[in-house]
Parts: structure tokens; C-alpha cells; sequence
């Protein structure tokens, strides 16, 4: 997986150039790049994408046709781009690439908070405003409930991970018996 996101950083970076200059802003960008990626993310899209029969300016086409939200003229050439590199099928990757340069931009993180329990909303706001004076960004938060962590949550914030769950407590009691 490293190599592909290798191969769509380029093409995300220069999206976001393109966003950041553009008068539409950053989140109308974001939720455009995010439709087109849900898009090419489905499994029929991605076989018709790969069929062989179809020419660039048919896969274009084709692929536009399937997006509801108007496209401005930077993103059709940004499509055709991708169509004629044989890279439309790494818009998943470019788009996930893209929202992570926009959080950096505006000073903000995702965090994706899975709890054994569900959380309220106090919670909710209590757990990321401790996370944010921890970070020292703004926090998105993403909560979802995962029964097996037995109790306790798992916090990711790009690549660091506090995993606070019984489940990992249990996990480094059992390593530290068996050494």
C-alpha cells in the first residue's frame, strides 16, 4: 500500500496547490475530491474504468457522468489527468491525501476514537478537548464502538495511536509474563 500512496502524492499535492488558490476554498474542494473518491471507489466503476475496449476520452466521460456535483473546468483536467496516467483508480488514496494536507493547512487532525462503549456527546467533548491540549491542534473527531477493546478507548491522530482499551492493558500483561 506505501507504493500507491507513494504514486498519489504528487497528484494530491498538486490538487491542493490548485484548491488553496481557487475562491470556491478548501472544503468545497475536500467534498468534491471526496465524492469523486467514493466514485471511483465503487466496484463496478473501477471494472469499467479497467476495460480496455473504452478510450480515454470515453473513460472521461463516462466517469463525469457519474458525478452529481457540478464540476468546475480545474477538475475535469484533473480527471483527464489522471485517466491518461492510468492513475483515476488511486482517487481513494489522493482524496484521504488530500483531506490529511488541508487538516495540516488549517492546523487540525482527525481522530479516530473507537470506544467499547457508546460515548455521549459530554464524552465526546471532554475526551478531545483533553486530546487537543495533548496535540495541540484542533481535533475532528470520528467515534465508533468496538465491543472486543472490553472497555476503555483507542485514540489515532495521524500516525500515533493511545490505546487506553482493557483489551491492549490485557495484551502487555500477557507479553510481560511470557518474557
Amino acid at each position: 500500500m506505501a507504493e500507491l500512496s507513494t504514486v498519489a502524492r504528487p497528484y494530491a499535492e498538486a490538487l491542493f496547490s490548485a484548491a488553496r488558490d481557487d475562491k470556491a476554498g478548501l472544503p468545497a474542494w475536500a467534498d468534491l475530491i471526496g465524492e469523486l473518491a467514493q466514485v471511483a471507489d465503487n466496484a463496478d466503476v473501477r471494472e469499467a474504468m479497467s476495460d480496455p475496449r473504452l478510450a480515454d476520452a470515453q473513460r472521461v466521460e463516462l466517469f463525469a457522468g457519474l458525478i452529481k456535483s457540478p464540476l468546475p473546468q480545474q477538475m475535469r483536467n484533473f480527471i483527464e489527468l489522471l485517466v491518461a496516467n492510468d492513475r483515476l483508480l488511486l482517487l481513494p488514496i489522493i482524496a484521504k491525501q488530500f483531506v490529511a494536507l488541508k487538516n495540516r493547512h488549517e492546523g487540525t487532525a482527525q481522530a479516530e476514537i473507537t470506544s467499547a462503549f457508546e460515548l455521549s456527546d459530554a464524552q465526546v467533548k471532554e475526551l478531545v478537548d483533553a486530546l487537543e491540549a495533548k496535540f495541540g491542534l484542533k481535533l475532528n473527531p470520528s467515534v465508533s464502538v468496538d465491543k472486543s477493546l472490553i472497555g476503555g478507548v483507542r485514540v489515532a491522530v495521524g500516525d500515533q495511536v493511545l490505546d487506553t482499551s482493557v483489551q491492549a492493558q490485557l495484551a502487555r500483561l500477557r507479553d510481560t509474563l511470557a518474557a
